[in-house]
């Protein structure tokens, strides 16, 4: 079975290609600019610009996937909110290139999308009414739609601030901040009215394999089991790491000026994923404790 991976540069792309390979699946990657997976495994790697449909159809011919798994995307919601134009052309144009050039074929389209296509009122359920805050979230639904429209045996998957460890060339987390600014003795203002269902990484990859065995298709939510604010995030690091947690001010959202409208109460609910899937994440302070190696 041949899986591509897409933005396998990306936190979560590395991850899974590093995760599947180690289950024996045959993966090959894709990303935009020079292969920066961390040198642990050699797979094959193409450089490639999604939003060019020619260069899609050809990567697609000439690889001919069993599964796709699409996790390439612009999730910076401040640049999609400035830039809305790119916004859809990274995140909703590429997905329907893929889905076109693999019209007609058995492949099985692994999309992730996120818990921003909610509003207020979270945790979600996988069914629950759309109802996004913001661009970013506005066009991972636009490109929900399309992949529900393709005719392809589709998967759409809604991780939840995805965290876990930082590998060689990938950028410092948000807990790794924590863990840095903690470790200076500097002071820190963490908001603590914002909730979410933090994921850890390899809960999420374990999850995307089962899914891939299992053929499941539909709308499944992966993410942590726990309801935590970044406040309690910082915490939890301070807790782990032994680092003093005074210097972690509560603040609120508001202490911060937003570009973004952002939802205070959303996260998601994981009871499909547990029922179906077998899916069984560790708690947010075991997720601490793997991030830095201290299990």
């Amino acid at each position: 079975m041949k899986i591509l991976v897409t933005g396998a540069n990306g936190f979560l792309g590395v991850h899974l290609l590093l995760y599947l390979s180690q289950q024996g699946f045959s993966v090959i990657a894709c990303s935009r600019g020079i292969n920066r997976i961390p040198a642990t495994q050699d797979f094959p790697y193409y450089t490639i610009d999604l939003t060019d449909a020619s260069a899609v159809n050809q990567l697609i011919d000439e690889i001919q996937p069993d599964v796709i798994i699409h996790t390439a995307a612009n999730s910076k919601p401040d640049e999609c909110e400035q830039d809305k134009a790119a916004c859809i052309l990274q995140n909703v144009s590429a997905t329907e290139n893929l889905l076109a050039a693999c019209a007609g074929t058995q492949t099985h389209f692994i999309f992730t999308s996120t818990d921003f296509i909610f509003g207020e009122n979270g945790p979600h359920k996988e069914d629950d009414t759309p109802n996004p805050l913001n661009f970013y979230g506005q066009s991972k639904l636009m490109a929900e739609q399309k992949i529900k429209e393709s005719g392809l045996l589709y998967t759409i998957v809604r991780p939840v601030f995805i965290y876990g460890p930082v590998l060689e060339g990938m950028r410092p987390s948000f807990l790794h901040w924590v863990k840095n600014n903690l470790a200076q003795q500097k002071p820190i203002k963490v908001v603590s009215d914002q909730q979410r269902t933090p994921g850890f990484v390899v809960d999420i990859c374990r999850g995307i394999e089962t899914i891939i065995r299992k053929k499941a298709s539909g709308v499944f939510h992966l993410a942590g089991k726990d309801i935590v604010s970044p406040y309690d995030m910082a915490m939890a690091v301070a807790k782990v790491l032994g680092l003093d947690a005074a210097l972690i001010e509560k603040v609120t959202s508001d202490t911060f000026k937003e570009t973004v409208i952002r939802a205070k109460q959303s996260g998601v609910f994981i009871d499909k994923a547990r029922d179906i899937l077998g899916y069984n994440p560790v708690s947010f302070e075991e997720g601490v404790q793997l991030t830095f190696n201290q299990a």
